[in-house]
């Protein structure tokens, strides 16, 4: 149990109506909870029984979820014949057998081969147009793959909240700019850029050639937003062949590292 805050579940306490919160709630744990004896078929009616669906309203939902999560290719077998992809499958079609507003997925895609992951992600993804949907996992480009916001916890407590581009910009305490630039002199480059709104610094980063790669420097305070431009007018203006030029970013596995580490 929760030892401290509150919590509510289409509108039902967490604490004080914990029933009515979990017929809201489908849940699919890391290993789904199958019985590998039972038949695809007989195992989704057993569901709708504890589930409590009406009896004249079972075979409408089983026959939805079969076709929704893929499995009539499947439906003659028992469970212990099914590949990992399909119990996956079978695991999500009870989670939503009863057709909660709320999915939990537990590393939904641990174990399965690239096929069967581009294969879940999808369905998952067709899933987040009518449910909302929580994804566990430490698999970080499932995550990039798959959601549209992120929470990052470490020792019980958020750390980081938002989409993959503003944890990346979040990833980074000075806003960063690259940029490939031909046939220009190094030191005049450096000179022209330093003096730009907001930059704090001119790094170089690689000299190949005649190809010069640099990283910009900017404040945090928002001015690097408008950095790319100011740089594209000084190239056009000054005669540099311009090859690159993109906002660096962190990778999540740098920031996931560098917020939860102690």
């Amino acid at each position: 149990s929760a030892t401290a805050g509150t919590f509510r579940v289409a509108g039902h306490d967490g604490f004080k109506d914990s029933l009515a919160v979990r017929q809201n709630i489908g849940y699919l744990p890391e290993n789904a909870p199958l019985y590998p004896d039972m038949g695809v078929v007989e195992y989704l009616k057993f569901c709708c029984e504890v589930r409590k669906i009406p009896s004249g309203e079972r075979k409408r939902r089983i026959d939805t979820m079969i076709q929704r999560t893929g499995l009539t290719a499947v439906v003659q077998k028992d469970i212990g014949e099914l590949s990992k992809g399909y119990r996956q499958r079978v695991g999500l079609a009870q989670a939503m057998i009863h057709d909660p507003p709320l999915l939990i997925l537990d590393e939904p895609t641990s174990g399965l081969d690239p096929n069967q992951i581009v294969e879940i992600r999808k369905l998952i993804k067709e899933l987040g147009q009518n449910h909302t949907i929580i994804l566990s996992t430490h698999n970080l480009p499932e995550v990039q793959m798959t959601c549209s916001r992120m929470i990052i916890i470490a020792n019980g407590k958020k750390v980081a909240d938002g989409t993959a581009e503003e944890l990346e910009r979040q990833g980074l305490d000075k806003p960063r700019t690259l940029l490939t630039v031909r046939g220009a002199d190094t030191a005049r480059v450096q000179g022209a850029l330093r003096g730009l709104p907001g930059v704090t610094d001119v790094e170089v980063v690689k000299v190949d050639a005649d190809t010069l790669r640099l990283a910009v420097i900017s404040a945090g305070d928002g001015s690097s937003a408008a950095l790319p431009e100011a740089i594209w007018g000084i190239a056009k203006a000054e005669g540099w062949t311009l090859t690159e030029l993109r906002r660096d970013v962190m990778d999540l596995e740098k920031i996931f590292h560098q917020l939860t580490q102690y």
